[in-house]
């Protein structure tokens, strides 16, 4: 029952399509986002049991919209791309951000400036000063008077 209530849902889908770009024109709504953040998974990835996904590979218009906006919204990743090769993963790392390292460290050296300023100015720690003057003066008149009683 789910799988045929599915069928019918995808076949409404399609026939509600038809033959336009996105289901309210040309330009996209927040129905085609909903619509297609259900359709592309079951479109591209590797399901145990197909019966659903080659529905839906039937259903020509829909595998083009989906193919459309995965090619206008996320280039990168809508599918085969001429003429670009396996890369290792440390050269993806590398073109990805050039300076990872630098901003790893900059960003703990920020976390530890914020860390200590919160704990100075909340008195979790304090800085007393040794030297001259009454505060360094004040333990020692405090020990005289004890040894004097």
């Amino acid at each position: 029952q789910l799988y045929r209530d599915a069928r019918e849902c995808l076949t409404l889908l399609s026939q509600r399509l038809g033959s336009q770009k996105f289901f309210f024109g040309d330009s996209p709504a927040s129905l085609d986002a909903f619509v297609f953040s259900r359709l592309a998974p079951l479109l591209k990835a590797k399901l145990p049991n197909g019966k659903l996904q080659q529905h839906l590979k039937s259903l020509q218009n829909l595998c083009n919209y989906c193919t459309s906006i995965l090619s206008l919204y996320f280039p990168w990743d809508g599918g085969e791309h001429p003429g670009s090769a396996p890369r290792a993963a440390g050269a993806d790392e590398a073109e990805e951000d050039p300076h990872k390292r630098r901003n790893q460290l900059l960003s703990v050296l920020l976390g530890l400036v914020a860390m200590l300023g919160y704990a100075f100015l909340s008195g979790i720690v304090s800085i007393q000063r040794g030297g001259v003057g009454p505060a360094a003066r004040q333990p020692i008149a405090m020990q005289e008077e004890e040894e004097e009683e």
